[in-house]
């Protein structure tokens, strides 16, 4: 359908999901606000206005219900998924503004961004009647919208580190303390190996709820029957062997007859190995060759993408990297993992024996180029993050092959994804603010120039003159460019490309989710026309 704009010239009516995206993004000005600063209680508030029409027990937000479907609680992620079509999903979402409109008081106001996400969330997975609901915290956990579900059936917390210090603090005491505020009386904890001031924080936290708070391993990878993770890299068997014990957990205390401790056995049942094996998460260890260029192989230009944007994460980001570019020289990316099996079990082996693990020297593909490209959000530390990545890549780390790996040009680019409205066309290139972009290129200037002394492949003659066009770019460094815009840092990938067409683009997308998720949303856009 088309109307009329103020000069008389047809434009095109915004389809109900585009205006359903447009009033989500009038509640973005309190997105990026902490916590924190909205009172918790006002969540109670909330699902109770909801609940009054929903007729679904989503009032007690308590797991014990057997028809109430937020059975697990995960302390670390943020992440809602339920298969719903755009209509029903535009059908919640005007449920839920106005049933809050019509509640709004001074006392209780409409909510913010991540709040309303996490109400509207609950009312979907209530309405559909999911079986198990898996709640991600956002940020934190002792005030996370998330924990408005007060008797989950069970509770994880993922591996933890330096995240988010301008909201949950300092150190990894105080960042444990606050994630671990998800924990609930008579509800089963269990979380991964941590380091020891985290571990200390969540095991004080368990012991003043006087509940057990359970270590599990690793995934020992011959429970997988010689098949692969279906997430890349080799932290995924710390994730597969809390999402087990989690499992477990859930069937045995919902009344599943024969379930044992699975992360105690020797074996998994099929369809455990099924979900381990084929499970994916977009934008976290993804390989996407571009498939615009009609060339012979795929492998031309390929995109690597990790919302990866802590140093923990960064390092485990570079050495994925680097693995699947070893592993992708030999066959073209047909799945999310490129993680091998062997190096799978040497990670599982205990760590007293990485010592006697021999290094391997491979020789890379001579005819690939290794780019990188970068965001963080101004809160995260490049100082931290790029050194990081830099030298896991260069260099073998503690379990990896050495690949030595380097980037032949870094570029820098907003995110896209905040300069918008959620589901509308972002701002004009020259009204984006690229200062922060140029804080990056400088650091990474100054780490090359420090660099320089070490092993570096930016003077092989593969890719040797990768000019830019500065009509395309903003500022150009000796191995760095920013550009204003993703669009402009796509075309100048396929641009160079095709001047280079012995060359091989290995393309790593790293630093932020939203990022990832703009690369993710250009790629789909385009494949779907």
């Amino acid at each position: 359908m088309t109307e009329e704009d103020g000069n008389g010239s047809p434009k095109l009516k915004p389809t109900p999901y585009e205006e359903a995206m447009d009033a989500l993004s009038s509640l973005n000005s309190e997105r990026n606000r902490p916590n924190q600063d909205v009172r918790f209680d006002l969540l109670f508030d909330y699902v109770k206005v909801s609940a009054a029409v929903l007729d679904s027990g989503l009032g007690e937000v308590d797991a014990a219900d057997e028809d109430h479907p937020c059975r697990w609680h995960k302390g670390k992620g943020g992440y809602y998924s339920v298969e719903i079509s755009e209509e029903k999903f535009v059908a919640y979402f005007w449920w839920c503004v106005n049933r809050l409109k019509e509640k709004a008081t001074e006392d209780i106001p409409m909510p913010p961004y991540f709040r309303f996400l996490a109400l509207l969330a609950l009312v979907i997975f209530a309405a559909e009647q999911v079986d198990v609901a898996i709640l991600e915290v956002g940020i934190g956990g002792k005030l996370d919208p998330t924990n408005v579900v007060q008797a989950p059936v069970v509770c994880g917390i993922s591996s933890l580190g330096y995240d988010h210090m301008e909201i949950l603090g300092n150190t990894l005491r105080e960042i444990a303390g606050d994630k671990a505020g998800i924990f609930k009386p008579g509800v089963p904890a269990f979380t991964v190996s941590q380091p020891d001031e985290a571990m200390h924080a969540l095991q004080d936290r368990a012991s003043q709820l006087d509940i057990p708070l359970r270590v599990v391993p690793p995934l020992d990878a011959h429970l997988l029957n010689c098949l692969r993770l279906g997430l890349g890299g080799e932290h995924q068997y710390l994730n597969a062997g809390l999402a087990v014990a989690l499992c477990s957990s859930w069937l045995q205390r919902t009344g599943h007859v024969g379930i044992t401790n699975l992360e105690d056995t020797n074996s998994l049942p099929e369809q455990f190995i099924k979900g381990l094996t084929t499970a994916s998460l977009h934008g976290r260890a993804q390989i996407i060759p571009d498939r615009s260029i009609d060339f012979q192989s795929p492998r031309d230009l390929v995109f690597y993408l990790d919302g990866a944007h802590t140093p923990e994460s960064m390092e485990v980001c570079a050495r994925w990297f680097s693995l699947s570019i070893k592993e992708g020289s030999q066959q073209v990316p047909q799945h999310n993992s490129l993680f091998s099996h062997e190096l799978g079990n040497r990670f599982l082996d205990d760590r007293a024996r990485k010592k006697s693990i021999q290094v391997e020297y491979i020789i890379l593909d001579p005819h690939a180029i290794y780019i990188l490209v970068f965001n963080c959000m101004s809160v995260r530390d490049p100082h931290a993050l790029l050194p990081c990545l830099i030298e896991t890549c260069a260099s073998h780390g503690e379990y990896l092959i050495k690949t030595g790996v380097c980037f032949k040009k870094a570029l820098f680019v907003p995110n896209t994804s905040l300069h918008q409205k959620v589901g509308s066309k972002s701002l004009p290139p020259s009204e984006v603010d690229l200062s922060w972009q140029f804080t990056l290129q400088k650091v990474w200037e100054n780490l090359m120039q420090e660099n320089k002394g070490g092993s570096d492949r930016t003077t092989d003659a593969v890719g040797e003159d990768l000019k830019v066009d500065t009509d395309l770019c903003v500022k150009s460094g000796e191995t760095s460019v920013v550009f204003c815009s993703l669009p402009l840092v796509i075309k100048w990938l396929r641009d160079t490309i095709q001047q280079n067409q012995s060359a091989c683009f290995q393309v790593l997308v790293t630093g932020s989710l939203h990022l990832v998720g703009d690369v993710l949303r250009s790629m789909n856009s385009e494949t779907s026309h």
